[in-house]
């Protein structure tokens, strides 16, 4: 891991792998996730001929937290857009969830051309509100930390019945912050989920998706509540010459539900469009 410096001295925690000379890929995760999302990925692509990456967004993992609290899509979207520059080569950006909104507001609402293409792991601008307050409830539902790994696994078997209840907990050390008081904590700023913050400018995100001219690939879960058919369709006339696939027994979270596929699927993307 090295921590980049983007905006106003905050860093960004970053894992690469692979020879720097090959084309860049970026990942970014979702909300309350951190770079470890994304399982395999980046030694996948690295072994596949890629310079891969994977970044905590600001406010999780170990990045840096905003002093300012200001955790709107835009930030996000401006510390991609920087971090984009420093690449020589224009880099193909993945994002999931918030880190998928916030690379499509960065490139349909940059000056200039900052990516190469984009991936969208199951987000659209058109969400289906019930999953998304789905993952509210879910960030907000314990404040005051859990008392073990295997409290918090419990938590995440709940919200995620799909999947087989981790026994391996080491994993799961790296989404959770162990405080003086004993107790664990999710790797995120607090500050994230301030009304302020709240994501809800569907209108700035269809203007962006208009300006979209890369190409894309939107990659849904089967089982995802964030997006529906009506959210695809609506994304698909904004960008006819978009790519989408559905991966099977996925939900929301497609890269931790079925990680196999899902980096099969990208890297089919990625050596059309490298």
């Amino acid at each position: 891991m090295i921590k980049l410096p983007i905006t106003n001295g905050m860093k960004l925690a970053i894992d690469f792998a692979g020879n720097s000379n090959d084309q860049a890929v970026i990942f970014f995760h979702g909300g309350g996730q951190t770079r470890h999302a994304w399982g395999e990925a980046l030694e996948v692509l690295a072994n596949e001929g890629y310079f891969a990456a994977t970044v905590d967004l600001r406010g999780h993992g170990h990045s840096d937290w905003a002093e300012d609290g200001n955790y709107r899509l835009d930030a996000f979207a401006d510390d991609i857009i920087k971090l984009c520059a420093m690449f020589e080569r224009k880099p193909i950006l993945v994002g999931a969830s918030l880190g998928g909104l916030s690379s499509l507001l960065a490139i349909g609402g940059a000056d200039t051309d900052i990516a190469r293409a984009l991936v969208l792991v199951d987000i659209v601008p058109k969400v289906n509100t019930v999953g998304t307050d789905h993952i509210k409830d879910f960030m907000s539902a314990s404040p005051n930390g859990f008392a073990s790994l295997e409290e918090a696994a419990d938590a995440i078997a709940a919200y995620t019945p799909q999947r087989k209840r981790r026994k391996d907990l080491s994993g799961l050390s790296k989404n959770l912050r162990l405080h003086d008081n004993g107790r664990y904590y999710w790797h995120w700023d607090p500050q994230f989920l301030a009304s302020s913050n709240q994501i809800n400018p569907e209108n700035t995100l269809n203007i962006a998706t208009d300006n979209i001219r890369v190409p894309v690939l939107l990659v849904r879960g089967e089982k995802s509540d964030v997006v529906d058919d009506s959210g695809v369709a609506d994304f698909l006339q904004r960008i006819p010459h978009a790519e989408y696939v559905q991966v099977s027994g996925a939900a929301h979270m497609i890269a931790g539900d079925s990680n196999q596929q899902f980096n099969q699927v990208v890297l089919e993307f990625l050596d059309k469009h490298k």
